[in-house]
């Protein structure tokens, strides 16, 4: 078994992709859709992006020179993330996990903070207990938007957001998680439709959306955060089913607002944190958080 750090190639974020693919495939036939790590499109580019700002923390398991095994993680001012880790089914039950989240910890070594999205799998579930992770158990929201429940006073003006205001964006971030996503937000723009923003005086927030999905909600107020969810929900397609994943208990704002819109809640794993209480009002990014 050969460790290497994954390069900045289309031919490893292909190889990273194929992993987390067959990786998940159990998942799905067992416990409902796969986890949700980002849109097909941004997969790829979400790969490539963590290798250049975090290339210590992105690592490759090859057996026989055939990828077998696979972490992601960041680091953003003192908090830790862990992005992906995957390994197929077959290379399993050998401590190949254990070994890369041995790689991808040292790589976040010095971070007071650190966050996850665990799928729902018991195996993976104790492996970051024992890491030390607290996990919150978490729900998704998904189904067609009902737009009779749609109806919003409409107090707070939301408006499409983009690079101009990543500095209201960096300061959201630290005010709910103590950590901006910095370069993140670049990706973001890329690979999402839109970035939706509001900022008034009572507070401010942002929200990313991509066809149906909600990838990334922040506010400094739960009133804020339910007016950017709904103005998402609106903005979803015709005839296209919306999705809204990792609800912990602190976010109850965005369980009404779904429930409001006939969106269906069910169960999709944990939120793992290490030493930091869950964000709210904030609905993280499967990889990215």
């Amino acid at each position: 078994m050969i460790l290497r750090l994954v390069q900045d190639t289309a031919a490893d974020a292909e190889a990273v992709q194929h992993i987390a693919r067959a990786s998940f495939a159990p998942l799905a036939d067992s416990a409902g859709p796969a986890p949700q790590d980002g849109p097909p499109v941004g997969r790829l580019a979400r790969t490539r992006h963590l290798v250049r700002t975090d290339p210590q923390g992105c690592w490759l398991a090859e057996s026989d020179g055939e990828p077998v095994g696979a972490v992601l993680s960041l680091r953003r001012e003192g908090l830790w993330i862990l992005a992906l880790l995957v390994v197929r089914p077959e290379a399993q039950g050998h401590g190949l996990g254990r070994l890369l989240l041995e790689r991808a910890a040292a790589y976040g070594r010095g971070c007071l903070r650190g966050m996850l999205c665990v799928p729902p799998s018991p195996a993976a579930a104790r492996r970051y207990r024992l890491a030390g992770f607290t996990l919150h158990p978490a729900m998704a929201l998904t189904g067609r938007v009902d737009r009779a429940g749609l109806l919003d006073p409409g107090d707070i003006p939301v408006h499409p957001g983009n690079a101009s205001h990543r500095h209201l964006l960096d300061s959201v971030d630290r005010r709910l998680r103590g950590a901006a996503h910095g370069p993140d937000h670049e990706l973001m723009l890329g690979h999402c439709e839109e970035l939706l923003i509001a900022d008034a005086l009572a507070g401010s927030g942002y929200c990313y959306r991509d066809g149906g999905e909600v990838r990334l909600l922040a506010a400094t107020s739960k009133r804020i955060a339910a007016r950017l969810l709904r103005e998402a929900l609106a903005r979803v397609p015709d005839g296209v089913d919306a999705h809204v994943g990792h609800l912990t208990a602190e976010q109850e704002w965005a369980l009404d607002v779904g429930l409001e819109v006939g969106l269906s809640p069910r169960t999709v794993g944990f939120l793992g944190l290490r030493g930091m209480r869950p964000p709210a009002p904030y609905l993280p990014d499967g990889a990215l958080l």
